[in-house]
């Protein structure tokens, strides 16, 4: 059995910025200022990491409450950029057909490993009209701050949910950043790149992936990579 679990922003859809938008206010409306935004690189990163480290960039005293107070306004804000007339949120190429070609299978699980708080990642999948009920196990931001404790929360979430208690190298990781391809090192697990959003195949494959590709359009050769 693999559980194979799929980052979002980048890696399943585009929202067209709504996220960092809805950040932005979140952090002025809580804090009066959103720090070094303009040049902050959110890809990779947790939500509740970008606040602190934003938080901390201008100077405030960062504690749990505090982040939590702006990812509420966050969930809040991004319903609202998402249900903006004229807003489209893309689902990248292939992801519609890998989803359906997993879930016809009975040797794998379907998944999510998102930096996304729980509530963001199902308003964002949900302006792309991806059923999240597809996804039977989830590992979020809103679990832990840190991106590379989420696979052993996938693997918690697996036992409770399937009854199955996998081994690292039955979880493979899907993704369009190093940080996603690193941050199941710890427990064993595979990761998948795709170059959908800012890093190259090559970029992908130096920090660790097993395989890359463009996009997840050549079904077969993705279900190889997953299978392999």
């Amino acid at each position: 059995m693999k559980l194979v679990c799929f980052d979002i922003d980048g890696t399943l859809v585009w929202t067209d910025g709504a996220g960092r938008r809805a950040i932005c206010r979140a952090l002025l409306e809580v804090l009066g200022t959103a720090g070094p935004i303009e040049t902050f690189r959110f890809d990779g990163r947790t939500d509740g990491e970008i606040v602190s480290r934003l938080a901390e960039a201008a100077g405030l005293a960062v504690d749990r409450a505090l982040v939590d107070r702006v990812l509420g306004r966050y969930v809040a804000n991004l319903r609202d950029e998402l249900g903006r007339p004229g807003h489209h949120t893309t689902v990248y190429p292939g992801v519609r057909e890998l989803l359906d070609a997993l879930a016809a299978r009975s040797d794998c699980v379907v998944g999510l490993l998102t930096g996304n708080v729980a509530q963001g990642a199902r308003l964002k999948l949900g302006s792309a009209e991806l059923d999240v009920a597809r996804f039977r196990v989830g590992a979020f931001g809103s679990d832990n701050i840190d991106r590379t404790e989420l696979p052993a929360v996938a693997q918690r979430r697996a036992l409770e949910v399937l009854g199955v208690d996998l081994p690292g190298g039955d979880v493979v990781i899907i993704g369009d950043t190093p940080a996603d391809v690193r941050c199941g090192q710890g427990i064993g697990a595979r990761a998948i790149g795709v170059a959908t959003a800012a890093y190259s195949v090559e970029q992908l494959l130096a920090a660790g992936a097993a395989a890359a590709f463009e996009d997840l359009s050549d079904t077969a050769a993705v279900l190889s990579a997953i299978l392999q």
